[in-house]
């Protein structure tokens, strides 16, 4: 029995010798590997391990010293465009590089605003050295390898990247903190590839919400959650050509200040924004590219918008080709497993919102050269229902013969336009405003509806928009994309380019000189048509007036209550908002273009005065009582809110309590050409260019053509009188807001307190036949003169309520 016990622990012995020989031959686990044990991995350009038990976010970094471009982006956004935090909306990028640094991984952001484009090393580093660059985050470093390190980072991505939080302070709507412990990683909007990591993230949000907006969209306005999202991009090789900016040729630009050029040359350098392309054959008239331009639609689009929006997409190649390319320009549906936020798609993403808003054309672009690495448009779904809308109104489509399709005919006419439009902003492209008065040479215009009367005099809508691209948009492709000939000059062949577009009278002007508050120029404008604007105007309240003749149940479908005939009626009684802008800005007006030293663009001049006077005759004609008025059918089925249909944004805003408030609409139409014609920086421009030439009118001779229709035109009714006496007040109390704002030269506002007291003393000598209602009004507007000038500024002047909301009418971004 010993035998067996003692044979028992000598094979026992030898067992577990044999076990420890075996484990001491088993290879230890680095802390590498360690780490990332039990973790999902994600393998591309750099890999990311998930750690769900913890929740924390591990990044692989290998590439050390390498720069690279980072975006985020908001990938679920609040719904409202008044926040204007939109689903797929970009927010930063930029290069940034990690660097080693004691036991942490830097972010560092290279500063590529100021450089030395130079070959000497030592003038390099001067510039780098002389401007702040920034550090955008410090890892710390938790494990490493031969040829990597692994950082934990969770708090990088957990955090406000899209600066939500700010938006809605400075929009009021409420305080608000980050929520890390309800912030975590979203798998399913997350992925990577060898050129591009992409991860997402489910950011949360506490606080006191104090606007309506963010109450309207949220189902707990306190505590709001949207998505961010992370790219990490390989930057693209050096087979890029920079191309030069020119001011003329309309595109958006990068620049940057180079401190290695020589004193007499422009330290500023500035490179057009542009996708990559190349011809397959650079020696063929027309040629294939190596790569083409593709664009993806958002699947969630649905028809008949889908098919619509393909549609304009595709215009874009008639530019190309005018470039030298087939098929160089394509548009595809978005694969089903594709993410529209992954880089490596050009996107085009439908996008809800609870009110409607402005649409976006966007880019991811290389700071150093300009190239477009991506293309990222946001449409507002809402936009096509407001030329819905505005067609309803125009048509009043709902009698007994049925169904009437010119509306949505029309709605989708538009959405072409805009799709082409903001894919022109992701190609590089630049608003063109003088396009519309030049036979819709552009889609980067802003269109108006294009609104004629028939030989029967009804309203048709069959030509309301352009159905191709424009004349002006194959110049501009041609000036970013088309190849140069071998030996052909560069500079020399673009200005070849612009200077054959100008011989067609083709002009490119901008944001800044179309806006009616200040501009000055006679064609740029927004949402206008036609060469001569201001009989434009004309012609679009001639609309305006059939349209409302035959306004009444019409405009509404069937079951619907009849108080949501305000709807139709706002855009349609304000139909000529856009044309008055653009007729204004002839008066006081300057026609220029970007003009160069040495090209064929024309010189600078004064509008002419007839032009000038015409305008504001048309404007005149804008405020008369006769035009202003609404027909007696008409407001007798404007209907007060029923339950569950109550005011809206949309609507006008009265003195009446829950009626329609006729006055007060006539009101706000008049305010809206004052406020116009008085800006002060067009009343000091017609003091200038009256004092250089007496021909061209000056503050006096504009402001009499307004006093002729509203003091002494006669009116056909009491309805009539009583908005010809409220459009008086409101031409006063312009006058005195003018008078007040401090911008004003005083040589305007010398003249604008001559018109005031002028009309003092013409209502001081009231007519005994003048109904009481005038009486008493011209004593009032005596009184509140006298009190004026006795303290102009400490006079408290009478407000207008703001007119309804107008853009977007269905058109484009700001």
């Amino acid at each position: 029995m010993k035998h067996y016990f003692y044979i028992f622990i000598l094979l026992f012995a030898v067992s577990c010798n044999a076990l420890k020989s075996n484990k001491s031959t088993e290879p230890e686990l680095s802390e590498f590997d360690k780490l990332i044990s039990g973790k999902e991995k994600f393998s591309g350009f750099l890999n990311y391990y998930w750690d769900a038990e913890k929740g924390k976010i591990y990044l692989e970094i290998d590439k050390l010293n390498e720069e690279l471009i980072y975006v985020s982006y908001l990938s679920a956004g609040l719904g409202s465009n008044d926040i204007g935090l939109d689903r797929g909306q970009i927010g930063n990028s930029k290069i940034i590089k990690f660097e080693k640094i004691g036991d942490q991984i830097m972010a560092f952001e290279p500063n590529y605003k100021f450089r030395a484009d130079s070959d000497n090393e030592a003038e390099k580093k001067a510039v780098k050295d002389a401007f702040a660059h920034s550090i955008i985050h410090g890892f710390k470093i938790e494990a490493s390898n031969d040829w990597s390190y692994l950082v934990d980072a969770t708090d990088f991505f957990l955090r406000d990247a899209h600066g939500v939080s700010k938006r809605l302070k400075q929009s009021k709507e409420g305080t608000y903190s980050l929520e890390k412990s309800r912030s975590a990683f979203n798998m399913e909007g997350s992925g990577n590839f060898p050129e591009n990591t992409e991860l997402d993230f489910w950011i949360s949000f506490k606080g006191e919400a104090k606007g309506r907006e963010i109450y309207s969209v949220s189902s707990d306005a306190d505590n709001i959650t949207v998505r961010q999202h992370h790219s990490f991009v390989q930057l693209p090789d050096d087979g890029y050509t920079p191309r030069k900016f020119d001011p003329r040729a309309g595109y958006f630009g990068t620049s940057y200040k180079d401190y290695a050029v020589p004193i007499n040359e422009d330290i500023n350098q500035r490179l057009i924004n542009r996708h990559r392309l190349q011809k397959k054959d650079p020696e063929a008239e027309k040629s294939e590219a190596v790569e083409p331009i593709i664009y993806y639609l958002d699947p969630g689009t649905p028809e008949p918008v889908r098919s619509a929006l393909l549609d304009g997409a595709k215009w874009w190649n008639q530019a190309f080709e005018a470039a030298g390319y087939e098929n160089a320009f394509q548009v595809k549906m978005l694969p089903e497993d594709a993410d529209p936020l992954d880089i490596r798609y050009n996107v085009i993403q439908w996008v809800h919102r609870s009110s409607r808003g402005w649409s976006y054309g966007a880019s991811v672009t290389d700071p150093r050269t300009g190239e477009i690495i991506k293309g990222h448009v946001s449409l507002g779904s809402l936009r096509v229902r407001q030329d819905f809308l505005i067609a309803e109104g125009l048509i009043a489509p709902y009698d007994k013969s049925g169904q009437n399709n010119a509306m949505e005919e029309m709605a989708l006419a538009r959405l072409r336009q805009l799709s082409a439009h903001e894919i022109g902003h992701t190609i590089g492209l630049a608003h063109s405003y003088a396009s519309s008065t030049e036979n819709d040479a552009s889609v980067m215009d802003y269109p108006h509806p294009n609104i004629e009367l028939d030989e029967k005099g009804k309203i048709s809508l069959e030509n309301a928009y352009a159905e191709n691209i424009g004349l002006w948009d194959k110049y501009a492709i041609r000036y970013g994309y088309e190849e140069i000939p071998s030996g052909e000059n560069e500079e020399e062949y673009l200005n070849s380019i612009l200077n054959e577009a100008n011989e067609k009278r083709l002009t490119f002007i901008s944001d800044r000189d179309a806006r009616a508050t200040g501009g000055a120029h006679p064609y740029a404008h927004l949402w206008d048509n036609g060469k001569d604007v201001a009989v434009q105007l004309n012609h679009l309240l001639n609309v305006r007036q059939k349209a409302l003749s035959n306004f009444g149940e019409n405009v509404i479908q069937y079951d619907r209550p009849l108080a949501q005939i305000q709807e139709a009626l706002i855009p349609v009684y304000f139909l000529h908002r856009y044309q008055t802008e653009a007729a204004v800005k002839l008066i006081g007006g300057l026609d220029y273009s970007y003009k160069i030293r040495g090209d064929n663009l024309k010189e600078m001049n004064i509008v002419p005065a007839e032009w000038q006077i015409e305008a504001a005759n048309s404007l005149a004609n804008a405020v008369k009582a006769e035009n202003l008025a609404l027909p007696e059918q008409l407001l007798n089925t404007l209907y007060p809110r029923p339950l569950g249909y109550y005011d809206n944004r949309e609507l006008l805003k009265g003195r009446t309590g829950v009626t329609f408030d006729a006055i007060g609409a006539a009101e706000q139409a008049a305010s809206m050409v004052f406020e116009l014609v008085m800006h002060p920086q067009r009343l000091s421009r017609l003091v200038e260019y009256h004092s250089r030439d007496k021909q061209n009118p000056g503050v006096q001779e504009t402001l009499e053509v307004f006093e002729e229709i509203l003091f002494n035109q006669k009116v056909k009714n009491n309805y009539h009188e009583a908005i010809q006496l409220s459009t008086q007040s409101v031409f006063v109390n312009q006058l005195m807001k003018s008078i007040q704002n401090g911008s004003l030269s005083p040589l305007a506002r010398a003249q604008l307190t001559s018109t005031l007291n002028g009309i003092s003393t013409k209502l001081t000598k009231t007519n005994y036949r003048d109904s009481d209602l005038k009486k008493s009004h011209n004593q009032m507007i005596i009184n509140q003169i006298k009190l004026f000038m006795e303290s102009p500024e400490e006079y408290d002047v009478s407000p207008i309520p703001s007119l309804p909301p107008g853009s977007p009418i269905g058109s484009c971004d700001y």
